[in-house]
């Protein structure tokens, strides 16, 4: 969304992993996946208002891809 980490320019990064996290609150189930990803959320110290975070980045883009991931399956179990 942007360089998130400099204040003046973290506030679309930041709106973006808000909602993230309230709509985890609300029972969706939220993935936050790939170095910069996970940077911002633990940034704003949301990473554990996330449902599964994943350094991951590849295996993000496997699980876009639809393919089921052994870890993500547990969890969601």
């Amino acid at each position: 969304m942007g360089v998130f980490e400099m204040e003046k320019f973290q506030n679309g990064t930041k709106s973006v992993a808000l909602a993230v996290a309230d709509a985890t609150a609300a029972g969706a189930f939220s993935l936050v996946g790939g170095g910069d990803s996970v940077a911002a959320v633990n940034q704003f110290n949301l990473a554990d208002k996330v449902s599964y975070v994943s350094t991951g980045g590849g295996a993000m883009l496997e699980y876009f891809e639809g393919k089921e991931l052994p870890g993500i399956a547990a969890i969601k179990a």
